[in-house]
C-alpha cells in the first residue's frame, strides 16, 4: 500500500475517533480506583483499553495539529505540545496500573492504596515520591493543552469550529469536577471524548472533500453537457 498524506490524515482521524469512543465509553463502567479492583478481570480489560486509548490520542492529536499547523500558529503548537506531554505521562501511569498494580495487590497493598490515592483523592500512608507532582503536571498540561488547542483550532478555521469549542469547554470544566465525588468526576471526561470523536470525523470528512475536489476525473454537474 502506498503511504500518502491522505492516508496518514485518515489514520489520524480514525485514531481520534477511537480514542474518543474509548474515553467516553469506559467512564460509566470504570472500576473503582481502590485495592479491591486491581486484581479483577474488569480492571484488566478497562485499563488495557485505556493504554490503547492513550496511544490513539497522541496519534489523533498529531494528525489534527499537522492538518492546521500553518494556520494554528504558536498557540496551536503550544496546545499540541501540552496535550502530547499530558497523554505521554498518562500512558506511563496507565502502564503501571495494567502491569504493576495487579502483581503487587497481595505483597504491597500499602503501595497500591498510596498510588491510587493520587487519583481518587485519598492519599495513602506510603511516600511514593515524584508520582504526586507528576500527576499534577499531567493535569495542568491536560487543562491548558485542551484550552489552547481548542482556541487555536477555532482561529485556524481549517476544521469545524464546534468540536474545537467543545474541546476547550471540556478543558475548562475539568477543575470544577474536583468538587464532585470521585465517582462522578469521571463524567467530566465525556465532553473531551465527544470532542475528540467530532474532531476525528471533521478531519476525515475534510480530507475526503479535499480529495474529491482535487480529483481530475470528477467534474462539476453540467460541465460535461456544456462541453
Amino acid at each position: 500500500m502506498q503511504i500518502t498524506e491522505a492516508t496518514l490524515f485518515r489514520l489520524s482521524g480514525v485514531s481520534a475517533i477511537g480514542a474518543g469512543l474509548i474515553f467516553a465509553g469506559i467512564q460509566p463502567i470504570h472500576p473503582a480506583d481502590e485495592l479491591a479492583s486491581v486484581a479483577t478481570g474488569l480492571w484488566a480489560v478497562i485499563i488495557a483499553l485505556k493504554l490503547v486509548m492513550c496511544l490513539l490520542f497522541m496519534i489523533g492529536f498529531t494528525g489534527i495539529y499537522a492538518r492546521q499547523a500553518q494556520k494554528a500558529g504558536w498557540l496551536g503548537l503550544a496546545g499540541f505540545a501540552l496535550l502530547t506531554v499530558s497523554w505521554f505521562l498518562q500512558t506511563g501511569f496507565v502502564f503501571v496500573e495494567l502491569f504493576v498494580l495487579p502483581v503487587l495487590a497481595a505483597p504491597a497493598p500499602a503501595f497500591i492504596d498510596s498510588y491510587l490515592g493520587v487519583v481518587n483523592g485519598h492519599p495513602g500512608i506510603m511516600d511514593i515520591g515524584a508520582l504526586v507532582p507528576t500527576y499534577a503536571v499531567l493535569g495542568v498540561c491536560y487543562l491548558l493543552g485542551g484550552l489552547l488547542f481548542g482556541i487555536a483550532t477555532i482561529r485556524a478555521a481549517v476544521l469545524s469550529r464546534w468540536p474545537a469549542i467543545m474541546l476547550a469547554f471540556a478543558a475548562i470544566i475539568t477543575p470544577a469536577a474536583a468538587f464532585l465525588p470521585h465517582a462522578l468526576q469521571r463524567y467530566a471526561a465525556v465532553p473531551m471524548g465527544l470532542a475528540m470523536i467530532w474532531l476525528g470525523y471533521a478531519l476525515l470528512s475534510e480530507r475526503h472533500r479535499s480529495t474529491v475536489a482535487k480529483s481530475p476525473g470528477r467534474a462539476k454537474p453540467g460541465t460535461a453537457a456544456a462541453a
